[in-house]
Order: C-alpha cells, then structure tokens, then sequence
C-alpha cells in the first residue's frame, strides 16, 4: 500500500512540474552613458583623434551575469560582454564593412578582454590591442508584454496558464561610436522592433524564446540602419574636417 501511494504521489509531483514549467526573461541592457569615465571636465576635453579611412571594433555589452537561452556574457564587474552572435547576422556586418571610410570590422574576442570590466577604458584598451580607431559598443534591452503589463527582466512566465491575451516582446538596440584613443563620443544610434502575439502561443520555453530572438534580430537589423546615418553625420563633421586641416 506504501508502494502504492509513493508511485502516486510521484506521478502527480511529475505532473505539477511539468505544468509549472517557467520560461525566465533575459538579464536587461546596459546604459552606456553609465560606463563612461565619471570625470566629466575629462570627458569635455576629449577630442576626435581618428584618421579616415577608421577600422572599427565592435563590442555587444550586457548586464552583469546576462545569460539567455542563446548566449551569455564574458567578464564580472560592472557589466559583460557577449562574444558569440546569435541574433546578429552576417550581412549586417557585411553592411558595416561596406560604408565609405571604413576600413575594416572586428568583433571583440574574450581573448582580448580583461576578466573585471569596469568601464569604457576596459573595451578602448581591447580595441586598441586590434589596432582599431573606432569602437562601436551596443547593448540589446529586451521587455516583456502581457496585456500591457511589462515582465522585467529575470521575470519567471509560467508557461500552460497564460490566459488568451494579447503579448508582444519589445527589443531596444542602442549604441554609441567611441573614439578608441581618447574617448570621444561621436555620436549615439538606437531602434526598437517588436513581435506582438496571442499569449496561447507562448506554450513552451521555444515559442517564447523565438519571439525574442525575432524582436531582437530586427532591433539589431534596424539599428544597423541608423548607424548608418550615423556613420554619414560623422564622414560629414569630422573626415572632412580632418582633410580640410591636412592641406
């Protein structure tokens, strides 16, 4: 009789779990702006040091511990940084390699990145370890809608329960150009893309995820348009600048 009610109560245990099963969001974004040198005379007297044709070095950052179903980030300290693509495609950077005055595009590797990031400098110094004159850092924030009510990051859905209501998943990327030597910010480029559903599609940890994934792709895709415009303003202000004190 024991016997009995143990395999009972292990098959409801199985039961309740399988029905409890949880999908958890994704650590937030970065602000970038908080990662810049805190002195602010220091980063008034910074100046454009970049020559054009510029190499540029480009650096996905995250919160601290970011972990997905896709990726995870590098480093401890004040944020990480994701090395390995996975909402990003290659034509995007492709994209970026083709503009005018670009003289080429390299990806941060871990290899190249201290443990502890702290700050800016942190990247700066990995991107000047490539010989790179720009460094192009941006960060991906994902939210969570249900019914209007936003699930911040490191929320827990509960997947089986969610009534017929309507979900969307937010993706914010933005980024800022940095000039490798000496800091100075060129300029900022951000956009946000959306996938909006029916929550009784959100029926596993895969449905879920694959709407974040496609939220974000097109975030990222769309900024890399706004880059582009960026990447114009910049050629515009300071290559001709620098060609114009070169004569």
């Amino acid at each position: 009789m024991n016997r009995i009610i143990l395999m009972v109560l292990m098959a409801v245990s199985i039961v309740v779990t399988q029905g409890c099963a949880t999908y958890t969001t994704p650590a937030s974004g970065v602000n970038i702006s908080s990662l810049t040198d805190v002195d602010i005379a220091a980063l008034m007297k910074a100046e454009p040091a970049s020559g054009f044709p510029a190499r540029i070095a480009v650096a996905r950052v995250q919160a601290s511990g970011y972990i997905s179903r896709t990726n995870s980030g590098y480093g401890s300290g004040l944020y990480s940084v994701v090395t390995t693509r996975d909402i990003e495609d290659e034509s995007d950077f492709e994209k970026l390699s083709s503009l005018a005055m670009v003289g080429g595009v390299a990806p941060l590797s871990r290899l190249l990145l201290p443990s502890e990031l702290d700050s800016i400098r942190d990247l700066r110094l990995s991107a000047a370890r490539l010989k790179t004159d720009l460094i192009l850092i941006y960060s991906i924030d994902t939210a969570f809608h249900v019914e209007g009510t936003p699930l911040g990051p490191l929320s827990a859905i509960t997947l089986g329960f969610l009534p017929n209501k309507k979900a969307f998943v937010s993706s914010t990327t933005s980024g800022a150009l940095i000039d490798v030597r000496t800091g100075f910010v060129y300029g900022v480029a951000e956009a946000t893309e959306r996938e909006e559903q029916r929550t009784t599609i959100w029926n596993s940890s895969d449905a879920i995820d694959e709407a974040r994934m496609d939220a974000e792709k097109a975030s990222f895709k769309s900024f890399i348009g706004e880059f582009e415009n960026l990447w114009k303003s910049t050629l515009a202000q300071y290559a001709a600048k620098k060609s114009k004190d070169a004569k």
